[in-house]
């Protein structure tokens, strides 16, 4: 084990607990609004893998309607999408609640996006190595296009960041994703609001 996992997680510890405090009345505030908004749970949770590919529960505002059809249609993401949640997701408030994830050591402030489990059997052996550290927040790929780029782009990215993980650059991308947040670059894919599907290096639209 690197050295700097060891400071990785002692710092990721601290910051967790610290803007837990600090951002607690905004999750009092999202959590109101979604359930004022629509019914249903507040948090979305979904299975995704994590380090070593271990499997862990994610945790997020739920930002899209319960109801997945309307007279018998299959509804997009975004017709899905409420008021609220776009509003969350715009401000990347919807991830606050990662910070338990990150407690639990589940999940790391800075690393590659845990991604679905459905993906695991399409990797190439150089794309699982992106499971070689904890998923995190915010990760290289997300500070250089985040949907704006295509997946061969983005595990490219990912790869890259577990080869040169370090505090310098972990501070980096920390300061280049509170840049993105604030100026929202990169938050919108300008076709779909979502990445398309991933499948044997090939993409599929759902």
């Amino acid at each position: 084990m690197k050295p700097y996992f060891i400071v990785k997680r002692l710092l990721d510890l601290s910051f967790a607990i610290i803007l837990l405090m600090l951002v607690s009345p905004i999750m009092v505030c999202a959590a109101l609004a979604i359930k004022i908004d629509s019914p249903g749970s507040v948090l979305f949770r979904q299975k995704r893998p994590g380090k070593n590919g271990k499997i862990f529960t994610v945790f997020k505002f739920r930002t899209m309607r319960m109801e997945t059809k309307k007279d018998g249609r299959l509804l997009s993401d975004m017709e899905r999408m409420t008021k609220v949640g776009s509003l969350l997701r715009k401000s990347s408030i919807d991830e606050l609640p990662q910070l338990f994830n990150i407690l639990r050591g589940e999940m790391s402030f800075i690393g590659p996006r845990p991604l679905l489990i459905q993906y695991l059997d399409h990797y190439t052996p150089e794309q699982m190595r992106r499971h070689e550290v904890t998923p995190g927040i915010s990760g290289w790929a997300q500070v250089n296009g985040r949907n704006t780029i295509n997946w061969n782009e983005k595990f490219n990215l990912d790869i890259w960041y577990v080869d040169h993980i370090s505090f310098c650059l972990d501070a980096k991308i920390f300061f280049m994703t509170v840049w993105n947040v604030l100026s929202r670059k990169g938050i919108n894919n300008s076709q779909v609001d979502t990445m398309p599907f991933f499948t044997n290096n090939t993409i599929k639209h759902y």
